[in-house]
């Protein structure tokens, strides 16, 4: 019986420890973010797999773009307020719902006119009197930027206040957001915010708090001001955590217009400008050196391009998740831990029935397996941890793993306690260093097979007391065994004063025969000896002389523990089995103290010296059987 087999009464509790162990170290992970690099790998790679996923319905882009600058390379873009001006005006005439300008314009074009002296006084301070009117008039939105804590005025980058006065009832936190775009650990933006500057001073002070992408979505959907609560997709937003951002697809899956096309003349008919009507429409920097670019899950170096987005359609993808309600949900604490537990429990429950190879193949499959699930339930707007999940996997395997080792060192030294009634220490210390264990449930194996029988025993007996019997018995065996082992015998048993060996099991040997016929003549040479131990032990009582008849044979036999359920007992059966008792009888006929069948003798080789050479008929063959009688090893 294999060794994942004889596990199975205590399968259930071993199972159920291993994946109580995998589960706690999974969640203790992912509590602890210590694996959360590997996870970002995966959802990068879900991303990519399923490019562009939704057309964006509520949400338009247009920037600022080469072939826009090209057309006015004289005009610096600190004095472009006027075309935003126009650029806006368009959007309005055309139905936007909301325009949301991703630039900061920390600087006033009137203010350099007035100190370059370029203008007249009057000029300078008309020049951004369309920009302004059209921030008064409501529906535009302006971006800021946090760069500290948020604790002072100084940790902020605000539009100038020459914009700031003209917003609608000067409301800053209403008309300015901040578009800052945190990133992860690796530096890629996956989440947004819903409050970017969550302190008491930017709320005391009236500054920008919300996001820039959750301002616009708030203002397109008639929600007003930070007031901790928002509703989209039919669903309450808090701000007390990140979102992740679901994006329609890789960076250009928003199709930008042209600012240009904007100021175009009669740019209101332009089919396509026409076609942003009801949208939210955000405006932002896409020439080629800018920098306002960043890596995204569609960015990372495994199976992607390196390709970066722009931040304005970061902020476009923001908007749209919160507009179209369509979030990518994280899966909760309660559905995380039990999906752990079940697939790992399960995990750990089959592992314990297969071998350490099938187990690995199990482990493997599984966990492939979970990524394609984990791909699935992307596709359906559902990220689960798989990286966590297939941590516990491996945790499983080494449980597993660890479990085996421990339990094979256990069967190790529980067959080593049983072979040692059989076999000699040596035998015992080469079986258990082996790399693999003896299969005890039968085995066919090439063995030698020696019995020996004590003559005349019944007359000993008669003549003895029961007592001496067994002292006359105990005493030759111990020596017999001793010569026995010497050769690395296995002593199968003790059939009343017989005595059956094998060579050859459970620990293979290629010269079994060699190590019979030698434990043969020394097993004589014992009997011998032990013949003048009697005749001084037992003087005077009329004992036959002790001698031994010894036969061997060579061939396949099973071996292994063979027997019931109630007893069982490691032994030999077979033909060779059989013709080796057979010779050891014949030993009586033919006078010869030691017969070894042609087979044995064969195998030795040629420094044997032999004697008559019988063909003896044996119970249980027709054929005659060859054997020799052995006389010494040259």
């Amino acid at each position: 019986m294999g060794l994942a087999r004889r596990l199975g009464q205590n399968v259930g509790i071993i199972a159920l420890a291993a994946a109580l162990l995998a589960t706690t170290a999974a969640e203790g992970l992912y509590r602890s973010g210590v694996a959360t690099r590997i996870e970002y790998l995966y959802t990068d790679l879900w991303h990519r797999f399923a490019g562009p996923r939704e057309a964006p319905r509520h949400t338009a882009l247009v920037m600022l773009d080469d072939p826009t600058l090209n057309e006015r390379p004289d005009e610096p873009l600190a004095f472009w307020t006027p075309h935003f001006a126009r650029a806006v005006a368009t959007l309005r005439q055309v139905g936007v719902k909301v325009v949301a300008i991703d630039f900061i314009f920390s600087g006033s074009p009137e203010r350099w006119i007035e100190k370059l002296g370029l203008l007249g006084r009057e000029a300078s301070r008309n020049y951004d009197q369309p920009f302004r009117a059209q921030i008064n008039q409501g529906g535009v939105l302006l971006a800021g930027f946090r760069v500290g804590a948020g604790d002072t005025v100084n940790d902020f980058i605000l539009p100038s206040p020459d914009y700031l006065l003209a917003l609608p009832d000067l409301d800053m936190p209403g008309h300015v957001g901040l578009a800052n775009l945190p990133s992860d650990a690796d530096g890629a933006v996956r989440r947004f915010k819903l409050i970017e500057a969550p302190g008491e001073f930017a709320r005391q002070e009236g500054l920008p708090q919300l996001g820039f992408g959750a301002l616009v979505a708030a203002k397109a959907t008639g929600q007003a001001g930070a007031h901790g609560v928002w509703r989209f997709g039919g669903r309450e937003l808090g701000a007390e955590r990140a979102i992740p951002i679901a994006f329609a697809g890789p960076p250009g899956t928003f199709r930008a217009m042209s600012f240009r096309q904007l100021l175009a003349p009669n740019a209101a008919n332009d089919p396509e400008v026409r076609a942003l009507a009801g949208k939210v429409v955000v405006i932002g920097a896409g020439y080629a050196s800018m920098n306002d670019l960043h890596p995204t899950p569609y960015s990372t170096s495994i199976g992607g391009a390196n390709t970066l987005m722009a931040g304005p359609e970061i902020q476009a993808n923001v908007i749209e998740t919160l507009l179209a309600g369509r979030f990518l949900d994280e899966a909760s604490a309660v559905t995380r831990v039990g999906v752990f537990a079940t697939l790992l429990g399960a995990l750990a429950w089959f592992g314990m029935r297969l071998s350490a190879w099938r187990s690995v193949i199990l482990v493997v499959v599984a966990m492939q397996i979970a990524a394609l699930a984990a791909y699935l339930l992307f596709r359906q707007s559902l990220l689960f941890p798989v990286a966590h999940l297939q941590v516990g996997m491996l945790a499983v395997l080494i449980c597993l793993s660890l479990l085996r080792l421990t339990r094979e060192e256990r069967e190790r030294k529980r067959i080593g306690q049983m072979l040692g009634r059989y076999v000699s220490p040596q035998v015992v210390t080469a079986l258990m260093a082996s790399p693999e264990l003896p299969e005890l449930g039968g085995q066919t194996r090439q063995i030698s097979v020696l019995f020996s029988d004590i003559r005349n025993f019944t007359t000993l007996s008669e003549k003895l007391t029961a007592r001496e019997v067994v002292e006359l018995l105990n005493t030759y065996l111990e020596r017999a065994c001793a010569v026995l082992q010497a050769e690395g015998a296995t002593i199968d048993k003790f059939i009343g004063d017989a005595i059956m060996a094998e060579f050859g099991a459970p620990l293979g040997q290629p010269d079994h025969a060699r190590r019979a016929l030698r434990a043969a003549l020394a097993l004589r040479a014992v009997a011998v000896e032990f013949r003048g131990w009697v005749e001084q032990r037992f003087a005077g009582r009329g004992l036959p002389e002790f001698d031994i008849g010894i036969g061997v044979h060579s061939g396949e036999a099973v071996v292994g523990n063979i027997g019931s359920s109630v007893r069982m007992e490691y032994t030999a059966i077979g033909d060779t089995v059989n013709i080796a008792s057979r010779l050891e009888g014949q030993t009586k006929e033919t006078g010869a103290h030691i017969l070894a069948s042609r087979d044995t003798v064969s195998l030795f080789g040629g420094d044997l010296r032999t004697g008559t050479l019988h063909h003896l008929t044996v119970k249980g063959r027709a054929a005659p059987v060859e054997a020799f009688e052995i006389v010494a090893v040259k």
